[in-house]
Order: structure tokens, then C-alpha cells, then sequence
């Protein structure tokens, strides 16, 4: 609330009396008999002390003044305030000069409507409702893409020694890349209630979402550092719930995590924590395993927060039932192995909650077990002093069908295990050593070797033919001969092989000999 007091001298106030039409009716009679003026004070005087000495040079000037970006939204509010109509006496109407000369605001050149913006944001409880704020924040969004703005800006504006590191969601990069982050900058001193009046009015204009999510990540990463707790928390707040109005397909997982990672510090309203997480959660197929290793609590000993990852599992179990769905849990389930290792040497993780991260996952999510036994070995390991209950109620995690046969066999000999486990380990084995000496003899029959046994059947099917063909030959050839050599002779011609004693060649011989 802003104290302006308008001191006792009879001339000033009857000059501001003679263009106002509220001071007017304030101090109607008060002048009569007295040779000095009275105390008037405002306490909600739009613009302060700044403001009521540009309305007293106007008056002084009778009634005129040079409006410029800088001044108008002041003059207009005051104008407004103090009733300066005018009237038909010739008394200039300042409300109605600084109408006409915001009609022009779509002329304005970017350092123009930054200047103004900054007036607005001291003027917001008077502006707020004001059909002329809205139509300056309308022409303000629709100068931020417009062709050549970028190149109004004044040097001061580019002197911010922060520099945007956010990326730009995969989701909304193709469309993003034909926009430019010029105006962060410009606009980053903007307050938590502009910031929402701004939002909205892109939205309204149809801006990307996949633009609108990288400013507002911008801003809270810019005011961060420059404001009190408190404010950290409001602005952090804020940002989340605008984001929550956008596509989810829009938002920057990346630009997400950093924002998470500067809230671990604060004490958030439980119910931004959960817009944040749900954020997270929906889309964690996309994390990296770094950025699950949130530390533990204060006051916790374990090293990481385990409770936070098994919430976020559940989240994006609940909400990423779609056609993609087996293909990104089975990248969760990936990256939930390599978690599940970080976190299994902690002396101080508790086995069920070693086994809740283990089971957090359906079956279908693995298609081997390897890597969730060996961090269950290496928790094993650590905790050696586990009964054989505890041991039991991680190994329920274990699906002994995916594991390798080197890792069946490895479980087989661990002493670490429980000895249930082991005997079912060495069935399992025996099992898979047939089902893998199975395989085995299939693949020698499949692909290239089938190839091969059909290649060497064609080259034997054709010695064979060879073969034959050789023996024809020959036979005919000694039918010759002996015909020739007996043609006095009248007796039967003899069987080729018989000759009267053994043949020299039995028939199954006589193609062997010839490449059979």
C-alpha cells in the first residue's frame, strides 16, 4: 500500500483541484475562510511518489505533458485514479490522451514494450483486470515472433550474465528448432504474477508449448539464485503448475530434472512434489541412471532415496499403458538394474526394500535375470548376516528360467544363497544344460551348415551319376570284346560280373570304385 500526501499549500492543491475531479470533491469547501490548504492522503496511490509528481507537472504545465512508453501506463492509472476527464470548459482530459496514445501500442518496438512491461508489473493490482493490459500483453507476445524484433534489443539487454543451459524435449525439437530464446533474458525480471498472466496470454496466442516449457524452465533456473527461500519455493511452485497446463509431449524431461534436483533443498508443498514427480515418473524410460541417485533424506543413513524411485516406477506403470509400452519397460526395467546395483553395497538398505526396488517391475519387464542376480549376490555379500526369511523374500525377485547357464551354474556353488535356492538352482541347470545341448545340435543343422550338407549332397548325387555312366561304358565295351573274340563260337554271351567264377567287381563295388 503506497502513502501519497498532497501537504497543506493552497495553490498546489488548487491546481490538482482544478484538473481532478476527485481532489474536487475532496477538498469541495475546504478553502473557504482559511488561508492555507489541508492534509490529503492517498494510501493506494497507483504508481507512488514517481507517479503523483508526473501527474503534478502536468497540472503545472496546464495540462500538458509528453507521454513516452515510460510514463504512460503510470499517467493512465493515475489518470484513471484521480478522475481526470476533463470537461467541456476546455480542462484537458489526461485519461483520454493516454487511451489515444496506447491505441498505437502495436508500433511500439521491443525496448519500448519491455520498459512498459516493467511499468505494468509495479501497476498490476489497478492493471490487472484493465482491458488495455490485456491488449499490451497480447501485442508484447506477438512481437516475440515477429521477423527482425530480435534485433530492436538494446545492448543492456544482452549483458545477463546467466546463460539458458535447459535443453529442448526430443518431443518438441522439430518444431521448437524454428524459435529462438532471444527474449528469456529480456523477460526474466518479470514477478511470479505477470509470469502468469503472460503464460496464459501465449497460450491463448497459440505459442509452443515446447517454447512456453523452456521459458518457464529458464526462468525459475534465473530466479533461483537471486531470491530468498521462501521466494524459491513460490517461484518453483508457480512453474510446475503452469508446466502442468502444457503438453506433456512438449516438456523437456532434462529442463525437468534440474528443476527437481534445486527443489531438494527447499521444503515444497507436498502437492508440487507430486505434480513434479508425475512429470518425472510418466516419462522415466528416458532418465539415466545418474539422475535416479537422488541422496537419501535428511536424517536418513541410507545413501539414496529408494522410496522416490519406487514411487516414480509406479507412476509410469500407471501412466504409460500405450502401443510403445512394452518396448519402454523394458528400458525402465534396464535402468532400474543398473539402479538396483548402485544401491545394492549399501550397508544400510534395508533387504525389503532391496526387495520392493526388485520386485517393482512385472516379470515381463526382463528378459534376462542376470544383472538383478549379481546385485543380488553383491547384496548378499554385504549383508551376510541376513536369515534365511530375508534371503527368501529378495530371491522371490529372481525368475532362475532368465538366468544364463554360467549364472545358474555360479548360483548353483553360492554359499550366500539360501540352500533351498541352490538345490532349485542345480535343476534348473540340468535343465538348461539339455535344453542348451538341444539348441546346440539344432544349430548345426540350421542356416549355413544346411546350406553345406545340401552342397555336398548335389556333388555326391552327381558322382554317383558319373559312376554309373563309367560302368555302362565299360560293360559295353567288354560285351564288344568278347563278342568279337567268340564269333565262331555259338554259346550265350556271359553276365558281365560272373564269367563263370567270382566277378571281379560285385555291382555295389563297381560304384564305389568309381566315386561313390
Amino acid at each position: 500500500m503506497v502513502h501519497v500526501k498532497v501537504y497543506n499549500s493552497l495553490l498546489l492543491q488548487k491546481i490538482l483541484a482544478f484538473f481532478s475531479g476527485k481532489l474536487r470533491k475532496l477538498l469541495l469547501g475546504k478553502f473557504k475562510g482559511t488561508g492555507r490548504g489541508v492534509k490529503v492522503t492517498f494510501l493506494d496511490f497507483p504508481g507512488g511518489a514517481e507517479c503523483f509528481e508526473l501527474i503534478a507537472r502536468f497540472c503545472y504545465n496546464n495540462g500538458s505533458i509528453v507521454l513516452t512508453p515510460s510514463n504512460i501506463f503510470l499517467l493512465h492509472s493515475a489518470a484513471n485514479f484521480l478522475e481526470m476527464k476533463g470537461n467541456i470548459h476546455g480542462i484537458p482530459n489526461l485519461i483520454l490522451q493516454t487511451k489515444i496514445y496506447l491505441e498505437g501500442i502495436h508500433y511500439w518496438t521491443w525496448p519500448e514494450l519491455v520498459v512498459g512491461l516493467k511499468q505494468c508489473q509495479d501497476l498490476l493490482p489497478v492493471l490487472s483486470s484493465s482491458r488495455l493490459f490485456q491488449e499490451f500483453l497480447d501485442s508484447l507476445v506477438e512481437k516475440l515472433f515477429m521477423p527482425g524484433v530480435a534485433s530492436q534489443r538494446t545492448s543492456s539487454s544482452d549483458s545477463s550474465s546467466f546463460q539458458f543451459s535447459g535443453d529442448i524435449s526430443s518431443e518438441g525439437a522439430k518444431n521448437y528448432s524454428s524459435q529462438t530464446t532471444w527474449w528469456f533474458q529480456d523477460l526474466g525480471f518479470i514477478s511470479i504474477v505477470l509470469l502468469e498472466n503472460l503464460v496464459h496470454t501465449m497460450m491463448l496466442q497459440n505459442v509452443e508449448h515446447a517454447t512456453i516449457c523452456s521459458f518457464l524452465l529458464y526462468y525459475q533456473k534465473a530466479r533461483f539464485f537471486s531470491v530468498s527461500i521462501a521466494e524459491r519455493c513460490n517461484v518453483t511452485e508457480t512453474v510446475v503448475n503452469l508446466i502442468c497446463l502444457l503438453d506433456e509431449d512438449s516438456i523437456s524431461y532434462r529442463g525437468l530434472l534440474d528443476a527437481f534436483g534445486m527443489t531438494l533443498s527447499l521444503k515444497m508443498s507436498r502437492c508440487c512434489m507430486l505434480k513434479l514427480e508425475s512429470l518425472i515418473g510418466s516419462r522415466l524410460d528416458q532418465a539415466k541412471v545418474d539422475d535416479l541417485l537422488v541422496p537419501s533424506p535428511p536424517g536418513k543413513k541410507y545413501a539414496y532415496d529408494s522410496n522416490l524411485i519406487l514411487r516414480l516406477v509406479k507412476i509410469f506403470l500407471l501412466k504409460s499403458c500405450n502401443e510403445y509400452c512394452n518396448y519402454r519397460l523394458k528400458k525402465v526395467a534396464g535402468l532400474i538394474d543398473l539402479y538396483i546395483a548402485e544401491v545394492a553395497p549399501d550397508p544400510y538398505l534395508r533387504p525389503r526394500k532391496f526387495a520392493a526396488l526388485a520386485m517393482s517391475l512385472p516379470d515381463v519387464a526382463r528378459d534376462s535375470h542376470d544383472r538383478l542376480y549379481r546385485a543380488i549376490d553383491m547384496h548378499f555379500e554385504v549383508h551376510r548376516g541376513l536369515c534365511e526369511d530375508e534371503k527368501i523374500s529378495v530371491c522371490c525377485a529372481l525368475n532362475y528360467n532368465k538366468l544364463s547357464p554360467e549364472n545358474v551354474k555360479h548360483l548353483a556353488r553360492n554359499p550366500n544363497f539360501p540352500t533351498g535356492l541352490v538345490a532349485t538352482a542345480s535343476v534348473s541347470l540340468k535343465s538348461k544344460l539339455k535344453t542348451h545341448l538341444k539348441e546346440g545340435h539344432h544349430h548345426k543343422i540350421s542356416g549355413e551348415n544346411l546350406e553345406n550338407l545340401r552342397a555336398k549332397y548335389e556333388r555326391r548325387k552327381y558322382k554317383v551319376e558319373e559312376g554309373r555312366k563309367r560302368g555302362r561304358r565299360m560293360a559295353y565295351t567288354m560285351r564288344s570284346r568278347i563278342s568279337s573274340s567268340s564269333s565262331s563260337k555259338s554259346r550265350s554271351l556271359p553276365r558281365l560280373c560272373s564269367c563263370g567264377s567270382e566277378p571281379m567287381y560285385p555291382p555295389n563295388e563297381l560304384y564305389k570304385h568309381y566315386g561313390t
